[in-house]
């Protein structure tokens, strides 16, 4: 919102002609960062999980927040007669009724996903489910954006809990939708830029260019006067919490009673490291404030400002190639030097990777016992079942398991009998063991035990895992072990 109010302001004094509200809203298009580039060369380069955190975070929560101004902007500029406490009702608006529709569509996707098994059919339902978010968020007069992006946290937090075959199918399918829709505005605003030069003429374009190259050092130099005051302000605000938290354990007002039923115990210190912020030094401070390059985000609203303002040709041109300068500007920029930033910094450590490796020796423990006492418990059902004849078949099947090693075709091996296990009996056993196991994965992530990124990459072996049993399933024929 700084950014957009910093940039705005210049170039209502460098460019008139916009107004000040067509200059605010230029101020909403350049505002939002993009978080892609900055993420991709941060994992390339091993920057710590803090550093990514609040890139990802940020990035979401400004692109909401320039979406919503740009709307309300967008508003003014096309004949709305809003005063200053109506934008603010406006946009507060917008912001609830956005959430709540896109919570509404995140819980019945969600819900829809769990029952249906089949990955195309969920896939498209998620391709086009978003669209639906936005458009009726829009029609009540909130955010459409805020929908869509409610909606995704809400199914992503929840995604491995859904079936593995739909996780397997998505990911390629929005990588390869993202990289479409990116290129896509990439092209189109090249395209036009030609046209909007001559259509400008020599001497408006000297003079929108200087404005492109005010309103760029303004974006650069808006996001560390920021966040080093920002942040110095949250710690504060930190430590005060912390203080009250000291005093409230010290009086006894921690009562581990209350917390919920089948979650692994809290201690003072747990709870204390819960509601500690990832501490960020100077260094990460100035990764994160030269890593914001504009993106896609930009460009398209830079497109749809002339039609949704309804903005005669001069100002829409104008911002046009604003929009395109300050991305094009930063992503060469910053882009091509933060890595050397980062190694001369020398950010990258591997602390995370050892709090990693902390994390999963102790949840594949747990993992391990789950999986132990599932298979005790089926063993004792499979001897009432089957007799004990057929608990060797049992012991070595379960013994490939826990070697992460689900050999279905040991099911071959044992002799025809009228009354011993088949091949579907030791899938649903295999598929069982896998289950408690991730239950206890997403068990320990919303006890605040495990990082999710740490989470989603043991959920994809176990994805694996499961895929290998179904395939070899499949290419098997029908009967019994």
């Amino acid at each position: 919102m700084i950014t957009a109010l910093a940039a705005g302001l210049v170039a209502w004094l460098i460019f008139p002609a916009l107004t000040l509200p067509g200059a605010l809203l230029l101020g909403a298009i350049v505002a939002p960062p993009d978080a892609v580039s900055a993420a991709a060369i941060g994992r390339k380069l091993g920057l710590p999980r803090r550093v990514m955190t609040v890139l990802s975070g940020e990035s979401l929560i400004n692109d909401a927040t320039s979406l919503t101004l740009y709307r309300v902007f967008a508003a003014i500029i096309a004949g709305a007669t809003l005063t200053v406490w109506d934008g603010i009702w406006q946009f507060v608006l917008a912001v609830v009724i956005g959430v709540v529709v896109g919570l509404v569509f995140g819980i019945l996707l969600h819900q829809l996903r769990m029952r249906v098994a089949d990955p195309v059919v969920i896939g498209t339902f998620g391709l086009l489910v978003p669209f639906g978010a936005y458009a009726i968020a829009e029609h009540l007069g909130g955010s459409g954006v805020l929908a869509v992006v409610a909606m995704g946290l809400y199914v992503g937090y929840n995604a491995p809990r859904t079936d593995y075959t739909t996780r397997q199918q998505e990911a390629p399918l929005w990588l390869s939708a993202d990289l479409l829709l990116e290129s896509f505005v990439f092209a189109y605003i090249g395209l036009q830029f030609r046209r909007v030069l001559v259509d400008l003429g020599d001497e408006s374009v000297e003079h929108i260019l200087w404005l492109s190259g005010a309103v760029l050092l303004v974006v650069l130099l808006v996001r560390p006067l920021y966040i080093y005051p920002a942040h110095a302000l949250a710690r504060f605000w930190e430590r005060r919490r912390l203080r009250r938290w000291d005093r409230a354990v010290a009086a006894g007002r921690f009562d581990p009673s209350r917390q919920r039923p089948g979650r692994p115990p809290l201690t003072p210190e747990k709870m204390k490291e819960r509601i500690t912020e990832p501490a960020l030094d100077w260094r990460d401070n100035a990764v994160i404030s030269w890593a914001g390059m504009r993106g896609v985000v930009t460009l398209a609203t830079a497109l749809a400002a002339a039609d949704i303002a309804e903005l005669p040709t001069g100002p829409s041109h104008a911002i046009v190639i604003v929009a395109f300068i300050v991305t094009v500007g930063t992503l060469l920029l910053q882009g091509l030097t933060l890595p050397l930033l980062i190694r001369r910094l020398g950010v990258a450590s591997d602390v995370d990777h050892e709090a990693d490796m902390r994390a999963l020796a102790s949840v594949r423990a747990r993992s391990r016992q789950a999986g132990k006492e599932f298979l005790a418990e089926q063993r004792a059902l499979w001897e009432q079942r089957y007799g004990d004849i057929d608990l060797r078949a049992f012991d070595a099947f379960a013994n490939r398991m826990t070697k992460v090693e689900t050999d279905t075709d040991h099911a071959q091996e044992t002799e025809e009998a009228a009354a011993r296990p088949s091949a579907e009996d030791l899938v649903a056993l295999s598929r069982g063991w896998l289950q408690v196991r991730r239950e206890v994965l997403l068990e320990e992530r919303d006890a605040g035990n495990l990082d999710e990124e740490v989470m989603r990459e043991l959920i994809t072996a176990m994805d694996a895992e499961e895929l290998a049993l179904d395939t070899r399933g499949a290419m098997r024929l029908p009967g019994r072990a």
